[in-house]
């Protein structure tokens, strides 16, 4: 994967670039689809999809060109679309090599002229509400008013050593504000931490059970990360499922239970919903950080409480 992604780091990186073809084809405005259609996902080859389109066909040729993707590259590129803006229209790119994919979603002009590669902003639109939307926080470990104005959700990985950082600076906020929710969702990288889903199921058993106690919980499995491994997790989740007030025996009952596992998969299905691929990944009123710095933390939730102290209330 890094050798994909630096490869196409300066795609990222340029907010536009200049689509010129040295012979110009003659191309006509694909048919119109209706405005609410997503941008269609490229096919895969074993599916013998229907011959691409011009345009289609000359995002791919350009970017092939301009990133030199020989051969060894599968680049897929979606039909073009209609977006907001007349004349532009959206098109969605995939990018593979050697098993490593790149998922993109670009712009080009109907004339094939210009490819723009960012995002569309609708600046009449609250540009964090989809994502607020997306969250389901109704079953979720947190602390502060429910009611509050200004909701900090993170997605997280109890063996994770920058979630640990994290859970440090947060429990130096906590005090500061008072008037803020703090929200954990469980976001295990069970591809690389061998006990991560075990402790987030035994998370989801001590919220359960009290749902105050999650925090000491947590914060001891943080704590202790140097010293917990795949062959001490178990009696160490037992332990602290204990110490919150269980039953050894309805605890290890408890973690049996298909439900709390099931739980865990649909925080980390909201995750992946969301575009979280690291952890930490923390929202503040859907404003995404990640690794979550306390600078840059701070920042966020006081820009984010001036904005509530300046909205007068119905």
């Amino acid at each position: 994967m890094r050798k994909l992604c630096a490869l196409l780091c300066p795609m990222l990186c340029a907010a536009a670039v200049a689509f010129a073809a040295q012979h110009s084809d003659a191309l006509g405005s694909s048919p119109q689809a209706p405005a609410s259609r997503p941008l269609p996902k490229p096919r895969d080859s074993a599916s013998a999809p229907a011959a691409a389109g011009p345009l289609a066909r000359r995002v791919e040729a350009y970017l092939r060109h301009l990133y030199a993707l020989g051969p060894g590259f599968t680049v897929k590129v979606g039909e073009p679309q209609p977006t907001p803006i007349p004349g532009l229209r959206g098109v969605s790119v995939e990018i593979s090599f050697e098993g490593q994919v790149n998922n993109l979603t670009m712009f080009v002009s109907e004339d094939g002229r210009y490819l723009v590669q960012g995002d569309l902003a609708d600046m009449q639109a609250d540009p964090f509400a989809k994502i607020r939307a997306e969250m389901n926080l109704s079953a979720a470990a947190s602390r502060g008013p429910q009611d509050a104005a200004v909701v900090v959700v993170e997605y997280g990985d109890l063996q994770c050593p920058s979630c640990r950082r994290l859970s440090e600076i947060l429990r130096g906020l906590y005090p500061a504000y008072p008037q803020v929710r703090f929200v954990f969702r469980d976001f295990p990288l069970t591809h690389i931490h061998a006990w991560a889903e075990t402790a987030a199921i035994a998370g989801r058993c001590i919220y359960r059970h009290d749902p105050a106690a999650f925090w000491p919980y947590s914060d001891y499995m943080f704590d202790h990360q140097d010293t917990i491994n795949a062959d001490n997790v178990w009696d160490t989740v037992v332990q602290q499922g204990v110490a919150a007030g269980y039953d050894a025996a309805a605890f290890k009952a408890c973690m049996a239970d298909p439900a709390m596992k099931a739980e865990v998969d649909k925080s980390t299905a909201e995750g992946v919903a969301l575009k979280v691929s690291n952890t930490p990944t923390v929202f503040v009123n859907g404003r995404r950080l990640v690794g979550g710095d306390r600078e840059s933390l701070t920042q966020y939730i006081d820009y984010e409480l001036s904005r509530t102290r300046a909205t007068p209330k119905p």
